[in-house]
């Protein structure tokens, strides 16, 4: 597959304060190339019954110092060209999610720059719901221009806003508000250890009860253990994700259901 939007003529206009096209074209070819891309799908189940809700789609990197998909963004975001790999992973994950709804995450820094605006972008052209996951794990700068970016994308049609890692370090609640995401993804901060702490599961009830009063839909993600499933499924959490389902791949995934087919069966 040949990713599109590599041309310096397919850049969007840049703003104050951002690198020139050409500076950012270079600084991405020396930082990557789309051959060395790939994505892996890892589903979202009903924590009710494993339904299948959406697959997340996963960047990965074939060069081993960018194998981290947060070192890759980080270099990403030094060389000032965190839109155009936004971009090019969004070229290869559409086009293989098929006709499923899809969940694909957006750097923070890439809100300030004009690429997810573009009407060729393939999330405007996907057959299935595209929930666009915004991480609350880095700082949100520029907050009116990024809210003013979302409210355009998703004005357009078939595009939901998730706030991904809620409960990680930049957290904040009031954000939940303001966006109006259609989904709150819980962070692993939550998750790990909620099934040997009661208060951990009533905190997370009760982000649960403020997601639902606020008609956000809620998934607890990287669920490991059939203890955190079971304890997580008490706490009302609408959806879940994880290890204990499926580990990310391609082609899609079989997921696992029951939890408890995993456990080893007994002579």
């Amino acid at each position: 597959m040949q990713p599109r939007g590599n041309r310096l003529s397919d850049a969007p206009p840049r703003a104050e304060g951002q690198p020139s096209a050409r500076d950012s074209f270079f600084s991405f070819r020396q930082l990557v190339s789309p051959e060395d891309l790939s994505v892996v799908f890892q589903p979202i189940v009903d924590m009710a019954d494993g339904r299948l809700f959406a697959h997340e789609a996963l960047v990965r990197c074939s060069r081993p110092e960018l194998g981290n998909p947060l070192v890759l963004f980080e270099r990403a975001v030094e060389a000032g060209c965190v839109g155009r790999l936004g971009r090019m992973i969004r070229d290869i994950a559409v086009p293989l999610s098929g006709t499923r709804p899809v969940f694909i995450n957006v750097h923070p820094q890439e809100l300030q720059e004009g690429w997810l605006v573009r009407p060729d972008d393939p999330i405007y052209s996907h057959d299935a719901e595209i929930f666009l996951e915004v991480t609350e794990s880095v700082p949100l700068s520029h907050y009116a221009l990024c809210l003013s970016v979302l409210r355009e994308v998703r004005a357009r049609g078939g595009i939901q806003l998730v706030v991904d890692d809620l409960g990680a370090g930049y957290s904040n609640l009031k954000r939940i508000a303001d966006l109006e995401p259609q989904v709150v993804k819980l962070d692993r901060g939550l998750i790990l250890g909620v099934d040997q702490s009661t208060r951990q599961q009533q905190l997370v009830a009760g982000v649960v009860r403020l997601c639902n009063d606020l008609n956000a839909l809620v998934v607890a993600e990287g669920i490991e253990t059939e203890d955190e499933f079971s304890a997580l499924r008490d706490t009302g959490a609408h959806y879940g994700q994880g290890f204990l389902f499926a580990r990310p791949a391609y082609p899609m995934p079989t997921i696992t259901w029951p939890p408890s087919a995993r456990r080893p069966k007994l002579d």
